[in-house]
């Protein structure tokens, strides 16, 4: 089992990961965030090259948003388990798209435990035992 929210990496404010054109900080890893509408590529911590990310088409698809579970800070990864790169970390209090859902580690949050992952942006992915679908199962599509 491990605990998403109590893991703090070495912060620096970057931009928000809400809609196109919202503001905001929140704290991430010393990688690359991707936000809505942006392609980035920034040194990973081991000082590789994170691959450049295009969200664009995901940010105009509609798609529902989620709360996160109250009180927690959640790390944002590559992939789908803990083993993935922290590429940063949700603030308190927001709500996330959910684009895919894949199968990976199974965690225990507040809302059960689960093995489903999803997500967020372009290769970014939460654990969906911290994420309020109203459901135990996929509420989206598979990720490739």
């Amino acid at each position: 089992m491990t605990v998403e929210e109590h893991v703090q990496p070495t912060a620096r404010a970057v931009p928000d990961d809400g809609a196109p054109g919202a503001a905001g900080t929140v704290l991430a890893a010393a990688t690359a965030p991707a936000a809505a509408g942006t392609a980035v590529a920034e040194p990973a911590a081991s000082g590789t090259a994170l691959p450049l990310v295009d969200v664009t088409a995901y940010a105009s698809t509609g798609v529902a948003r989620y709360p996160v579970a109250p009180g927690y800070r959640v790390n944002v990864r590559t992939g789908p388990g803990t083993q993935y790169a922290v590429v940063r970390l949700l603030p308190y209090g927001v709500s996330v798209p959910v684009y895919c859902q894949k199968p990976g580690q199974t965690i225990t949050g507040p809302y059960g435990t689960s093995n489903i992952w999803d997500c967020i942006a372009g290769g970014e992915f939460v654990s969906d035992a911290y994420v309020r679908t109203g459901s135990d199962g996929y509420i989206a599509p598979r990720c490739d």
